[in-house]
């Protein structure tokens, strides 16, 4: 089965204090629904384009359960968190296998 991942991409982060209330609530949700951080904008060496914006990775055993960690009630309190005029690129994708 394929795996799950969690994309997201934050274009600009002028403040990143306010970030600390979603934290909170998001890694214990994504924690309980199976996820696992694989990066949270770490170092970057940029090509081609040259963007070096933060981008963080959680991975989970299938894509089902990285839609279902998304939707879940947890989750969504987390969402709620998220500062005022925050801007992310966020997606989820499906691996290869």
């Amino acid at each position: 089965m394929a795996k799950g991942y969690w994309v997201s991409v934050y274009p600009a982060i002028s403040d990143p204090e306010t970030l600390t209330a979603y934290n909170k609530l998001a890694a214990p949700a994504v924690r309980a629904a199976g996820g696992r951080t694989l990066s949270r904008g770490g170092r970057v060496v940029a090509h081609e384009a040259g963007i070096t914006q933060r981008v963080v990775l959680v991975e989970f055993d299938s894509f089902e359960q990285a839609v279902a960690a998304y939707e879940s009630e947890a989750y969504q309190k987390a969402l709620v968190a998220l500062p005022d005029g925050f801007e992310r690129d966020f997606r989820i994708i499906e691996g290869i296998d």
